[in-house]
């Protein structure tokens, strides 16, 4: 591979938004913006699809181990639990997905605080219209490769309410510049971390992971089917070795690829050592992605770097443009 082939092949230069992601990082955290102040949050829901809910599982496995109940919503509708001290966060790049739209049309009628982050559209006008808080991030490319821009933006806005050190922001912005160094397109050659992994990559893909980097998992899942179009699902490594693995019984063309923290808890290294030896006498070929050393944002912000340019890659080796959405364009025609 070189240069030619990616400005070829990825028609929208997707590849050179992913070069400027450091850069992005730095803008989006220091940019002016206003901040949101809300006194006496104990529950966070997060609401968001896509790339859009890549931001919320990243910013719910920094907070996982906070005095602080987070959760997810990738559908229509708000939990229960929802309060006075609850926290609503909606995300839609876009502006415009129906689902993130429906809870918060859902979150105007409790008594949670809601704020919205959006590059305008139906969203935009939805929350000026019932007064609620609401900042535009510009978009990037595309939703995906957003991801840095809507990160850290949130970040810089919420800083005051989200209980994460200001040193493990800089440091997983310090981190971005070290891994782009190794994953970029000025870099194409054998030690490629990124191009290494999309050459081993087939056309159906096992992801595993450790609970702590799920957000990563989920994210590289996304970005195999989005990107390079094929087939992908990833598995917790701890409940996989109770039921996924038997699938492994039987000769297979999926492609199994294993998400390892640096500071796994023992029992789960204890598992991934098992699960290799297992594949080792099956004679089945796997790779192996080491997230780096330092704070769960560093980890998770880095592995999602590498992971998704190596999607890039992957798509421009089987001459695949990664930038179409077809599926996803017909779909939301029909809502």
């Amino acid at each position: 591979m070189n240069i030619s082939d990616l400005e070829k092949i990825d028609s929208r230069s997707m590849f050179r938004t992913y070069d400027k992601w450091p850069e992005i990082a730095v803008e989006s955290f220091e940019n002016k913006f206003e901040k949101c102040e809300i006194d006496e949050v104990d529950n966070i829901v997060f609401a968001g699809m896509g790339g859009s809910g890549s931001i919320g599982d990243t910013i719910s496995a920094i907070l996982s181990k906070k005095d602080i109940h987070v959760s997810n919503v990738k559908g229509y509708l708000l939990p229960k639990t929802v309060d006075e001290k609850t926290l609503v966060i909606v995300t839609s790049v876009s502006g415009n997905t129906i689902e993130s739209l429906e809870v918060l049309e859902n979150a105007k009628n409790t008594k949670a605080n809601v704020v919205s982050f959006s590059s305008g559209g139906k969203m935009e006008q939805f929350c000026k219209k019932n007064d609620m808080f609401f900042q535009k991030i510009p978009m990037i490319h595309s939703p995906r490769s957003s991801y840095t821009s809507f990160l850290y933006s949130i970040l810089n806005i919420l800083e005051p309410i989200l209980p994460i050190k200001q040193n493990d922001i800089h440091e997983s912005i310090s981190m971005l510049k070290k891994t782009r160094d190794n994953i970029s397109s000025e870099n194409i050659g054998q030690e490629n971390n990124s191009l290494n992994l999309a050459k081993f990559i087939g056309e159906c893909v096992s992801i595993y992971y450790p609970a702590g980097l799920q957000a990563a998992a989920i994210r590289y899942k996304n970005s195999l089917q989005e990107n390079t179009k094929i087939h992908a699902m990833a598995e917790d490594v701890i409940e996989s070795c109770h039921n996924g693995v038997v699938a492994w019984e039987r000769k297979s063309n999926v492609t199994p690829i294993l998400l390892r923290g640096k500071d796994d808890y023992f029992r789960t290294i204890e598992r991934w050592d098992i699960l290799e030896d297992f594949f080792r006498s099956k004679s089945i070929e796997y790779h192996v992605v080491n997230s780096l050393e330092g704070s769960i944002l560093s980890k998770i912000v880095n592995l999602i770097y590498l992971l998704d340019y190596s999607t890039i890659y992957a798509s421009v080796l089987n001459k695949r443009d990664p930038s179409p959405v077809e599926s996803i364009d017909f779909i939301k025609s029909r809502l």
